[in-house]
């Protein structure tokens, strides 16, 4: 009889050193080098935007925020030719490039190369036809590759960490914990400055006082912000679900960074109320989410988050929206607008869980609903 069917499966012809161990781990030192060089890369984003936010004349490129982003492009650079050193051959090939990169480094390999493409672009833009200004900052070609590129450099440690642990292990403390929410918060505020004109984090949107807004007005404006703001803060909670079971503070923590900085860059301060009524929600709600998992075994993993991203952002809206007579005027809208936007964002949040559970593969989950994520 034959015995074909029990032969122990051969490795592929095509298998590179990409799969293997030692180029697949890194070290906590890796890990937290790039770590610290995103973070020089993205508080020079932060302080170009807010000299873009701040300086209506600004007519030149060589500006001292420039330099901070620029260098920290610089540093992202370097600290990535360090980690591929002694993962690729001596003699680096077009082909051995493709094929030996550590699978954990490509998309932070390609972010690298969208920071030079888009700075080489924006140089040259910013030369032939001037400073962006307001709204045109958030459209110009340029700004996009580098904005892209920042992402998936920032997400670099977060991708080596979890290529340095087995597949099966879903649990993250102490200082690996730690660098999965830095390398998450790092991603997510680059894409929360670039959507500045549809977010409800930089001032409280609590509606103009008109009797009738028209559909083109403020106040729609004000409603597309907290759809954006639920969708961003939202994204990098899922993602990092679908490997891990988030830290204790995780959810609590990707919200309050991202809420207090835009509200201090771009907002001056003014409604400091916003972020801190945002952060405590947040904690509220993962505290409650986290006592409740056990009744939502039932559930498939699925629907489970699918439930919590439909009642988080009710949730920690409403808590702005209930605390803001108490500290201002309070919503100038009827029943009619504030009932609807609170399903609104409750909708969106479902969405949006629906949508990131659905994109490529997924680590295998526990049987309990461990894994909760509370934001609005």
């Amino acid at each position: 009889m034959s015995t074909t069917r029990d032969a122990a499966p051969q490795p592929s012809p095509d298998a590179t050193a990409t799969d293997s161990p030692e180029t697949s781990r890194f070290t906590a030192r890796e890990r937290r080098t790039l770590l610290a060089a995103s973070l020089w890369l993205v508080v020079g984003l932060q302080l170009d935007a807010f000299a873009h936010a701040t300086i209506p004349d600004l007519e030149t490129f060589w500006t001292p925020w420039h330099a901070v982003m620029y260098s920290g492009i610089a540093a992202c650079g370097l600290t990535l030719l360090w980690l591929l050193r002694s993962r690729l051959p001596a003699v680096v090939t077009y082909r051995s490039l493709l094929r030996e990169t550590p699978s954990a480094l490509r998309l932070p390999g390609i972010g690298m190369g969208l920071l030079l493409v888009g700075g080489g672009i924006d140089t040259l833009w910013h030369n032939l036809f001037g400073i962006e200004r307001g709204l045109e900052i958030f459209f110009s070609p340029s700004h996009y590759f580098i904005i892209a590129g920042m992402v998936l450099v920032a997400a670099g440690p977060a991708l080596m960490l979890a290529a340095s642990m087995p597949s099966s292990a879903r649990s993250v403390r102490g200082g690996d914990a730690a660098t999965v929410v830095a390398s998450a918060v790092l991603a997510s505020i680059p894409v929360h400055i670039y959507t500045l004109h549809a977010s409800a984090l930089p001032t409280p949107h609590l509606g103009t006082g008109e009797i009738e807004p028209s559909t083109f007005s403020m106040d729609a404006q004000m409603f597309h912000g907290y759809v954006g703001s639920t969708v961003v803060l939202l994204i990098p909670l899922l993602v990092l679900a679908r490997r891990w079971q988030l830290p204790i503070g995780a959810p609590t923590v990707l919200v309050a960074v991202p809420a207090f900085v835009m509200n201090l860059v771009f907002g001056d301060g003014v409604g400091l109320w916003l972020p801190i009524t945002l952060t405590v929600a947040t904690a509220i709600t993962e505290l409650a989410a986290r006592a409740l998992a056990p009744r939502l075994r039932p559930l498939t993993p699925d629907t489970r988050w699918i439930v919590l991203g439909l009642l988080a952002p009710i949730v920690v809206w409403s808590a702005v929206l209930a605390i803001s007579p108490v500290v201002g005027d309070g919503v100038s809208w009827n029943l009619h607008m504030i009932s609807g936007l609170v399903a609104l964002v409750g909708f969106t949040g479902a969405g949006t869980a629906y949508v990131v559970r659905r994109i490529g593969p997924r680590s295998t989950e526990p049987s309990v609903p461990d894994t909760v994520v509370t934001a609005p």
